[in-house]
């Protein structure tokens, strides 16, 4: 194990009815004058967001609302956030929904103390060293966004989807109630459970040696997996939602990458396809995680065989090591297949992408090489699209 630094500072309240304390725990982190950000109608049409604002009310907190925000968030948003935060004189920032509204809010949160363009702690030029607070009311449990130091934003000017990793944007406080889940669509509630588990693919499928690390981001998995199809079958388990929700919190709060170096490039990869053909982030790593297993066994097979006797549970029983990798990988696509989602990427955009695009948007954006578990050339890069199609 590496050296590491671990650094989790949110307040997690977990649990019923605790989206009735937003306005007390707002003032406890110094919330005084608050942007109310959420995407769409039906976080109006439940209700939450009038228990939300009746919850700000209450503890007589003002605020104003920026609402409209979508997946795969864009740049216009945030633009608008930020320049609503500075006429308000906002000094807290307050997510109301998934992983597109809290890294939108993180994204405002960076840009309203700042001279600059936010765009340019997202492109490299920047480093950012101050932001608002933000704090979350999660009903998407997904992107892990409400626990992690990442936002992804997509400039709409030449499509390109880049993220910002700082400990600034940490939110200081995320409520989190199962039963806000269970009117979700089960598309989305399958494309989170996608999403976090390639969080933890991203640490887990590394070179480093971490035992311990190792072991629990198995058994995370293999919890993910099974209560992903207790769901299927009964979406208002609120003990499987539960699990689900706050799986897709220490999928992505580093404690699955301590001491370890981290790989990523499933995400890199997916990034340009979610950018250019605007798919939901969860469905296209459906697609691209089995064709980045199925590139990288033939290079570095040892937590791969791993993966696939540990998670998916293959019986290595009289098999070689190629034989055993390709069972894993086959139960993971079955197991995608089971949430109803696609792993073709030709079927998930409706067409034959692009490659060539994406490459080269890939290529600019990142540089001549990603990832770690193996690195990957351009070539690579290329190669796996291929297998993903």
């Amino acid at each position: 194990m590496d050296n590491f630094r671990f650094y989790s500072p949110t307040e997690f309240i977990f649990g019923r009815d605790t989206q009735k304390e937003t306005g007390k725990m707002t003032a406890n982190y110094g919330g005084v004058k608050v942007l109310v950000v959420y995407g769409g109608q039906s976080a109006e049409k439940s209700g939450l967001v009038k228990q939300v604002t009746d919850s700000l009310d209450n503890n007589k907190i003002s605020y104003c609302i920026l609402k409209g925000v979508q997946p795969n968030p864009t740049d216009d948003r945030v633009y608008e956030g930020i320049g609503m935060a500075l006429k308000e004189g906002v000094n807290f920032i307050l997510a109301v929904g998934g992983g597109s509204v809290i890294d939108t809010a993180k994204a405002i949160a960076l840009g309203a103390v700042y001279d600059g363009d936010f765009w340019d702690f997202f492109c490299g030029k920047g480093t950012p060293s101050a932001a608002l607070p933000v704090g979350v009311v999660l009903t998407i449990p997904a992107a892990g966004s409400e626990a992690s130091a990442s936002s992804v934003i997509t400039k709409i000017n030449g499509l390109h989807k880049r993220s910002c990793r700082t400990n600034l944007i940490r939110p200081r406080f995320a409520i989190m109630n199962p039963e806000l889940t269970m009117t979700l669509p089960w598309f989305q509630t399958a494309c989170g459970i996608t999403d976090m588990l390639c969080h933890i693919y991203e640490r887990y499928f590394s070179n480093t040696p971490a035992q311990l690390v190792n072991a629990y981001s198995e058994a995370i998995m293999r919890d993910i997996m099974d209560q992903a199809l207790t769901l299927k079958l009964d979406g208002n388990n609120y003990d499987a939602r539960a699990d689900i929700m706050w799986a897709s919190t220490i999928a992505h709060n580093g404690l699955c990458g301590v001491g370890k170096r981290e790989d990523w490039a499933t995400h890199f990869l997916e990034h340009e396809v979610s950018a250019l053909y605007n798919v939901v982030h969860g469905a296209g790593l459906a697609c691209i995680a089995p064709a980045w297993l199925k590139f990288v066994a033939k290079r570095n097979p040892d937590m791969v065989w791993r993966f696939a006797v540990n998670v998916m549970s293959v019986d290595p029983s009289g098999l070689d090591t190629e034989h055993i990798i390709e069972e894993g990988i086959n139960l993971l696509k079955d197991f995608y297949h089971d949430l109803g989602l696609t792993t073709s990427l030709t079927e998930l955009v409706g067409k034959e992408p692009d490659i060539d695009a994406l490459v080269e948007s890939l290529h600019k954006n990142l540089g001549d090489m990603i990832g770690s578990y193996v690195p990957l050339s351009i070539d690579d890069c290329r190669e796996i699209y291929q297998l993903a199609l």
